[in-house]
């Protein structure tokens, strides 16, 4: 098993204009539709964990901060047979380089956003109507928070497949 050296935006984006490698974007799909690097490739780490990057061009794997790809470097390893490079600062580092994305403002919220959102949204109002109306609706807060607890103990997180069916979400899913 390799360890993947980084590249910064820069190295990255001089290695791409030489056609020397290929940018893969492990994020999933709702975060990739919402906003990507022109001309990377689509690869969320789930299927990169089951399959092999066969390109001829040498890979480059970015997430949205670098972390995802830390964290995951020895998979990503695996996958390319021990060749490639992991973007450092993932999208926000080359966009702090000041190298362009593309944007979807059309493209729904990522998935893990929606839920931030509901989450936050569902514990504020089960507070509110708790305090203003009766005690009982604290039971909405403590809900919430139990489902959180459990999708960060398992990884499976019910409000965000619930999230993902609803129409707004099915385009970026398809």
């Amino acid at each position: 098993m390799t360890i993947l050296p980084s590249l910064s935006p820069s190295e990255a984006r001089a290695k791409l204009a030489a056609g020397e490698a290929m940018l893969i974007d492990v994020r999933g799909a709702d975060e990739f539709a919402r906003e990507h690097v022109r001309g990377a490739a689509s690869r969320p780490l789930a299927a990169l964990k089951t399959g092999s990057v066969t390109e001829e061009k040498t890979p480059i794997f970015m997430c949205r901060s670098g972390n995802r790809t830390e964290v995951h470097c020895a998979d990503l390893s695996d996958a390319s047979k021990g060749r490639g490079y992991v973007l450092e600062g993932g999208i926000e580092g080359w966009k702090s380089a000041g190298l362009p994305t593309e944007k979807d403002r059309k493209a729904p919220l990522e998935i893990m956003r929606q839920v931030q959102i509901t989450a936050g949204l569902l514990v504020l109002l089960g507070v509110v109507l708790g305090t203003l109306t009766h005690p009982g609706f604290y039971g909405v807060a403590a809900f919430v928070g139990a489902g959180l607890t459990f999708a960060g103990a398992s990884g499976w997180c019910g409000m965000a497949k619930l999230l993902g069916v609803m129409p707004w979400n099915r385009s970026a899913v398809a």
